[in-house]
């Protein structure tokens, strides 16, 4: 039978893990790769930031891209975390003009993928 403490402790941790997903989930980042003509570069943009874009998908970056003229958005790189493990996270905020960019595309990968600032 399980004592008042072990239930206290126990919903503690349920409302803690709750909340940590919670957060998480509102820091989603969106990895995209964009292709120039001297390099490939992968970026990553929130959920809110790709709204604010108008869509949430390459295609609305691609399209903001060519509207705008040019996007500031964060480099993405693969990196150690802090436990050792590969993780996929910021290195710069940088400038993107379109006249430079070929293309844009969804980008995936097996690593954590830590939000930008």
């Amino acid at each position: 039978m399980l004592s008042r403490c072990d239930l206290i402790k126990g919903a503690a941790v349920a409302l803690l893990t709750l909340s940590i997903q919670g957060a998480w989930a509102e820091t989603r980042m969106n990895l995209f790769k964009i292709v120039t003509i001297k390099d490939e570069i992968v970026v990553g943009l929130s959920a809110d930031e790709l709204q604010a874009l108008g869509g949430n998908d390459a295609s609305a970056v691609a399209h903001a891209l060519a509207q705008k003229g040019d996007l500031t958005v964060w480099q993405y790189n693969v990196h150690r975390g802090p436990n050792g493990e590969l993780q996929q996270a910021p290195t710069a905020k940088i400038g993107l003009l379109a006249n430079a960019s070929l293309r844009v595309e969804p980008y995936t990968t097996p690593y954590q993928i830590v939000p930008h600032p």
